[in-house]
């Protein structure tokens, strides 16, 4: 398989509070891990800016300008909630993240890899249109979908995500979009609080699947193979996004569920099985969450290692 790399130094500009889970040692733990023999094939190329018109399909002018706006300066931060912190340079890496989503989709979708993973932070899936929250200030899963649509014609996009919260922002970008399907597996309760199997947009566009705390790999691959693909194989979309979260792991500070690396690699697998069935093997994959430095990048190595074929 031919499977891109993206990444971006600047992604370690994005500095938050020391206690703060979100830290740019997450980047530098899974491009350690991507450093040995078994990647020495992976493709690897830089991310590029966010265009204002691909960020503007998701985003509205003013809100984006009012994160540049609010962002510090002098090597200070703000907060624009409770955990979302922003400093001088979090509006750059966040436009890189998204334009890595971007990126990753123009390769993807004119063949010239089979599929790509974009290691980017500040993540995105909490991210609504006009609101930061959840250490999310755009979502780039979504900014990646309406890209494949505008300037790749795809009709229909799905979007997985395995983040051990549910992508509230994805969902409400889309909840009364029938070009595009939005599939969660989550942590039942647990922040932000939405993601109950009541919400299933329009005409069963969204599904979501929470679990109980402590539910294993075992749980989460059978809701995917039993839901989730069915539901994506019956969509029958042009191209698979995936909001990669890697906190589901059993050591993540941040949840309950007690995923190990090696579930990361299997679920991917059953993922690109059906992409290859319905949409040519075209996969896109992005970082969200993954907050136990070891384990994010164990379980994200996993994931590329499967991404590749292997």
């Amino acid at each position: 398989m031919r499977t891109l790399f993206l990444s971006h130094p600047r992604y370690r500009d994005h500095l938050a509070p020391e206690n703060h889970p979100e830290q740019p040692e997450r980047i530098v733990a899974i491009e350690r891990q991507l450093e040995g023999e078994a990647f020495q094939h992976l493709i690897r190329d830089t991310a590029r800016p966010v265009t204002d018109t691909e960020i503007q399909r998701i985003h509205p002018a003013a809100y984006v300008d009012h994160i540049r706006i609010q962002a510090p300066h002098d090597g200070l931060m703000m907060s624009i909630s409770s955990d979302t912190i922003l400093s001088n340079g979090t509006y750059e890496a966040a436009r890189l993240a998204s334009g890595a989503a971007c990126l990753a989709v123009d390769e993807v979708m004119t063949g010239l890899v089979d599929n790509a993973f974009s290691a980017a932070r500040p993540p995105g899936h909490h991210a609504s249109a006009r609101q930061a929250m959840g250490f999310c200030f755009f979502n780039h899963a979504a900014i990646a979908a309406r890209h494949a649509q505008a300037a790749h014609g795809a009709e229909r996009v799905a979007i997985v995500d395995f983040d051990v919260h549910h992508g509230n922002g994805t969902q409400n970008i889309f909840y009364s979009d029938r070009t595009v399907f939005y599939a969660s597996i989550h942590q039942a309760q647990l922040f932000p609080g939405t993601g109950e199997t009541s919400e299933t947009g329009i005409d069963g566009n969204i599904l979501n699947l929470p679990l109980g705390a402590g539910a294993n790999g075992a749980a989460v691959l059978e809701a995917m193979t039993g839901a989730v693909l069915p539901a994506v194989e019956a969509f029958r979309p042009d191209l698979l996004v995936l909001s990669a979260g890697f906190d589901a792991h059993f050591r993540d500070p941040l949840g309950d569920l007690n995923l190990v690396e090696a579930d990361y690699g299997t679920l991917t697998r059953a993922l690109m099985e059906v992409a290859d069935r319905v949409c040519g093997g075209r996969v896109v994959s992005l970082l969200e969450g993954g907050y136990d430095i070891d384990a994010l990048g164990l379980s994200a190595a996993a994931h590329v290692s499967a991404l590749m074929g292997h």
